[in-house]
């Protein structure tokens, strides 16, 4: 078949692998010039496949409002709160009250993010990509006696579900990260063994290159405009170029992988898709002393806070922000990652030279992605990852792929389902 792609960032890119693997003529439409200039460009580079949860946390709920009015807090919202952000803030609660639906979510991520990483295991035998990519695992530290017991919670449901973990003391943390010297409080961490790391930006553009060698075609400067569709199909995709002229290109099918700009497609078809940009912040840094530098991913629980080794330089992130499409970058922000960073790898690098980013994640107001069929029988979606789209891309990829081959996706996608919103 012939298939658009319409989005070029991690998701797109491996959708577009995953279908051209299978045989399939592909077409990725992109706006920016790369491939992964987006949401991907700048995450906090973390492929957290034991970490996934769903957004809407019933333990989350009682937090929330200190951490609105904690200097440091990891959630922020822009006040006054537009009529989207209380939108989504309402329809978060809603589900996060909703009786056992936190485990099921959470259960149906876990096991997309085990499928997740087989498949980039298996892309990176593949491919010959460079990316700073690794799989030397992820830490989860504990600063209090309260988030450790926590940990232990949390580690059966990962023993139930296969994925390799251990909690450790701090004796332990700091001989798995040496150049953890800094003063921050530490009871111990959880430590993910499998999980991995990676530039999700450099990945993207890689992994274009590597589609484009093999076919696909990349169609970058191309701003998507709307679907052509009778009651039945989509018929065909209308596009802008970048120099003014638009066009409709024919297609077998499409897959939306829009994040945040994905409701703007699938709207005018009857299909209302509450995906909210989620804000978050990072900075990337070269290393000036590498032995006082993470090996792997640290999150800080303190501040919220993951710092990440990419080769030679450092990837600092954190923040939830309800601000809709608002791209400042406060000092304010910066500081406190700053804070995080120099109390647990002081001296690693130069903290006021750093490369800034903000990005929206594409978060539903329950947590799941949105993986399947579309209102019309030759769409489907993928998209909606929320913070975790660098972590699912390859599993999602894969499954999507599956679901238009007509085969049984090796992922339940019931929790991912695209019209759950209206049930």
């Amino acid at each position: 078949m012939q298939i658009i792609v319409i989005g070029g960032g991690v998701v797109g890119m491996t959708t577009a692998y995953e279908l051209n693997r299978r045989g399939h003529q592909v077409t990725v439409l992109e706006r920016y010039g790369v491939a992964g200039n987006e949401t991907s460009k700048g995450n906090a580079a973390q492929r957290s496949y034991g970490v996934v949860y769903p957004w809407a946390d019933p333990s989350m709920v009682l937090k929330a409002i200190p951490w609105l009015f904690k200097k440091d807090g990891p959630l922020k919202m822009r006040v006054p709160p537009s009529i989207e952000t209380l939108r989504f803030m309402f329809a978060t609660l809603r589900y996060a009250r909703s009786p056992g639906l936190f485990g099921l979510n959470k259960r149906a991520m876990l096991r997309l993010g085990i499928h997740s990483r087989k498949r980039f295991l298996a892309l990176e035998q593949e491919l010959d990509l460079s990316f700073d990519g690794d799989h030397q695992g992820l830490l989860h530290l504990a600063s209090t006696p309260e988030a450790l017991e926590s940990y232990r919670q949390t580690q059966q449901l990962l023993d139930e579900l296969g994925i390799a973990s251990r909690l450790l003391t701090p004796e332990q943390v700091r001989e798995a990260e040496p150049g953890m010297t800094g003063n921050g409080p530490l009871y111990g961490a959880l430590s993910y063994d499998t999980d991995g790391t990676g530039d999700c930006h450099l990945f993207s553009r890689e992994l274009a290159g590597a589609c484009e060698t093999r076919g696909v075609s990349v169609c970058y400067n191309t701003e998507t405009l709307h679907l052509v569709a009778d009651g039945q199909r989509i018929n065909g995709v209308a596009v802008r170029n970048k120099d003014g002229k638009a066009k409709t290109l024919e297609t077998d099918a499409v897959v939306i992988c829009a994040g945040c700009w994905s409701d703007q497609l699938t709207r005018p078809l009857g299909l209302k898709l509450p995906i909210y940009p989620v804000k978050g912040y990072s900075f990337t840094v070269p290393l000036a002393d590498p032995d006082r530098a993470p090996v792997s991913t640290v999150h800080d629980d303190n501040y919220k806070v993951v710092s990440t080794r990419l080769g030679d330089r450092l990837r600092a992130s954190g923040f939830v922000e309800l601000a809709d499409f608002n791209r400042d970058i406060p000092e304010a922000r910066l500081a406190t990652i700053r804070r995080s960073v120099e109390s647990r790898f002081p001296g690693c690098a130069d903290l006021k030279a750093v490369e800034t980013w903000t990005g929206f994640r594409p978060m539903t107001p329950d947590g799941p992605a949105i993986i399947g069929r579309g209102p019309r029988e030759n769409l489907f979606l993928n998209t909606g990852h929320g913070t975790f789209g660098w972590t699912l891309s390859a599993g999602s990829a894969d499954v999507i792929a599956q679901l238009i081959d007509g085969e049984e996706p090796s992922v339940c996608l019931d929790a991912f389902r695209p019209g759950r919103f209206a049930e």
